[in-house]
């Protein structure tokens, strides 16, 4: 009867100690403390003036909200991580018979290095493209805002996912 007591007493202390060391959030373990991530440059043919400083925001608000990592701006960071958008083009996707658009596509592609200072194997340099299809008959400067919210946030999660989950 007293080892029971015992048990019961100390399982959840063992618990606790468990979950303490390398952490997890969303399938990401993270070993370091913080992240230095560069404002993207774009050298895409065609330049959409905010798009650099958007993609930028959206990918540290993607890593910073899900790791609990510190942003720094020093260049020895634990994970430090640099790009440039090398793509932003609009193309006909869908047509009709007579040869009149019905679909148009923005593609967007990011080129990002990663580096990781705690575990060099997980450094790499990728290029990330998204894109998003909008009917023909809307003009793009309308539907642009969405589109690179939508086409944005696929790339953060890709990032992140290659950064931090090794998907």
């Amino acid at each position: 009867m007293p080892y029971k007591r015992i048990y019961i007493l100390l399982m959840p202390l063992l618990l606790f100690f468990c979950g303490c060391g390398v952490y997890s959030f969303s399938g990401a373990t993270i070993e370091g403390k913080n992240i230095n991530i560069h404002q993207l440059e774009n050298k895409a043919r065609n330049v959409e003036p905010s798009l650099a400083s958007t993609l930028t925001d959206k990918l540290r608000s993607r890593i910073l909200s899900q790791t609990g990592l510190s942003p720094v701006t020093k260049d020895d960071a634990d994970y430090d991580m640099t790009g440039a958008i090398t793509s932003y083009e609009v193309t006909v996707t869908g047509a009709t018979g007579v040869q009149v658009a019905t679909k148009n596509r923005l593609t967007l592609s990011v080129q990002i290095t990663f580096k990781n200072r705690i575990n060099e194997k997980s450094n790499f340099s990728q290029t990330f493209t998204r894109f998003s299809d909008f009917d023909a008959s809307q003009i793009l400067d309308n539907v642009k805002a969405a589109l690179i919210e939508d086409i944005g946030n696929q790339l953060a999660d890709d990032i992140f996912n290659k950064a931090f989950v090794n998907w």
